[in-house]
């Protein structure tokens, strides 16, 4: 379960996204360091696991913003894109449906005034993720129950 922390971030090419939402926990390794940080699309899928198809899905219903672009028209992704998939795909794990991480991605667009509603969101999947724990950990009981009961022979 991560835990969410908002700061201010320093001021960046993107101002609709100064306001920037990180993850409490260390971000990962960033492949380049920043200012040196254009990648491409087949980087990202190389560097986060998702397909090129799920990287212009994500920029098409509004999950991604504006994406940077180079002189030929080809994706050029940051350090801060990268950040912001990971947090996607965070989300996607807790099984929060895509049309609230798209509402999600709107309101940190829509900067700091959208703080409340952003916890709102949040605080209603982790509600969700804590009822799918506490039913994970039952049927892991039940399927513990169920080996022992082989192990010892059905005795």
């Amino acid at each position: 379960m991560t835990v969410m922390q908002t700061t201010t971030a320093a001021p960046t090419q993107q101002p609709e996204l100064a306001p920037a939402d990180i993850c409490s926990a260390p971000p990962r390794r960033h492949p380049r360091p920043e200012g040196q940080d254009r990648y491409t699309i087949s980087e990202v899928v190389a560097f986060t696991g998702l397909t090129a198809h799920t990287l212009r899905w994500y920029e098409r219903i509004g999950l991604m913003s504006h994406i940077d672009r180079s002189h030929t028209g080809q994706r050029r992704y940051s350090n801060r894109d990268l950040d912001w998939l990971d947090f996607v795909t965070k989300l996607r794990l807790t099984g929060m449906p895509v049309a609230d991480m798209v509402r999600y991605a709107e309101l940190v667009r829509e900067g700091e005034t959208t703080y409340p509603e952003r916890r709102e969101l949040l605080e209603q999947t982790r509600r969700d993720v804590v009822s799918r724990i506490a039913e994970l950990h039952d049927t892991l009981s039940v399927l513990d129950r169920k080996i022992s009961f082989y192990e010892t022979g059905g005795s």
